[in-house]
């Protein structure tokens, strides 16, 4: 710990003003606390509590990300996050994409209008929707549209949601920006109401590998959990320390239910391997890392930073 090496104070005060967070804006002038950020593939996924807390003392409606899929940046977020600040949110707005239901429904390119993909891959929209609902959550489902999406496909979605019992409502917030999204606006104002208390997935008395079973076994819907001698022997060392009642953050790849990138739409069954466990003491939580999932945070295939330049003293390649 750092008050053994008796540098406590030199490191605070080097952290300062870095534990305030940051008062920013959009492009629409929006306001915006930005503190934090770590990834929900690897990470809890969500910004800090002093954020969150400080926002909602200033507005009547705070929105607040929680990153990657609902497996991940939900779960975590009433888990974790929720559980330990108090926090309740009156709705969740789950953002779907034509081209992730394309892909989960097996499309070889996924930017091509596909119907039968996206048939299939609702399942997938399904199964996070049934997630968020079992932690005693209101649902608003939104579509981000972009210029290759058909009618058909929309319908397909806005089918499912019905069905779902869910609201479901198209943003054009990429081509429209703020404007796109008054509908959206609308519909959660509406529906953001009588706030319900949270269903959490297990209890913090539970012990550390009933934790991670729970999740895998209620959100990831896995069949079973194996776990290498490495992550047996750190969940040892983890209840030899104490530590047994925090919360789990599981690290998986943010691309299937399983820890498998490749097994695509809703699978069930299937088994996740705990490759190792490590300790975030001062975070307060237990990280239990699955399959080959690597602990640094990830950038798409194409980063925006191939494209950002200086020209004739000018930035380019910010948007």
């Amino acid at each position: 710990f750092v008050k053994d090496m008796h540098v406590t104070g030199s490191i605070v005060t080097l952290l300062l003003d870095a534990m305030n967070p940051n008062l920013v804006q959009t492009l629409e002038n929006t306001p915006a606390w930005i503190h934090g950020g770590p990834f929900a593939n690897i990470a809890h996924g969500c910004n800090t509590v002093l954020a969150t807390k400080l926002s909602t003392s200033y507005c009547d409606y705070v929105v607040t990300e929680a990153g990657f899929g609902a497996d991940l940046g939900a779960e975590k977020f009433y888990n974790i996050k929720c559980r330990q600040s108090g926090l309740t949110p009156a709705l969740t707005v789950l953002i779907a994409t034509l081209p992730a239901l394309r892909l989960h429904g097996g499309a070889e390119d996924q930017n091509l209008p596909n119907a039968e993909a996206v048939k299939k891959g609702i399942a997938n929209l399904q199964r996070h929707v049934n997630n968020i609902q079992g932690f005693n959550q209101k649902v608003v489902v939104t579509l981000n549209q972009f210029a290759n999406d058909t009618d058909e496909e929309t319908a397909l979605v806005a089918a499912a949601c019905e069905q779902m019992g869910v609201k479901f409502v198209v943003n054009h917030v990429y081509t429209d920006g703020g404007k796109g999204a008054e509908q959206l606006a609308q519909v959660v104002v509406e529906e953001a109401q009588n706030t319900q208390p949270l269903h959490f997935t297990y209890a913090l008395e539970d012990s550390l590998k009933t934790k991670i079973e729970k999740v895998c076994k209620h959100i990831y819907h896995a069949g079973q959990v194996t776990y290498t001698d490495q992550a047996e022997e750190m969940l040892g060392e983890a209840q030899r320390l104490g530590y047994s009642q925090l919360p789990v953050c599981i690290a998986k790849t943010q691309y299937s239910f399983s820890s498998d990138a490749k097994l695509i739409g809703a699978p069930e069954g299937h088994t996740i391997e705990i490759r190792d466990v490590v300790i975030n003491s001062g975070s307060g939580m237990v990280v239990a890392i699955a399959g080959s999932i690597i602990r640094m945070p990830g950038l798409n295939k194409s980063p925006q930073a191939e494209r950002i330049d200086v020209v004739n003293g000018l930035i380019e390649g910010l948007s």
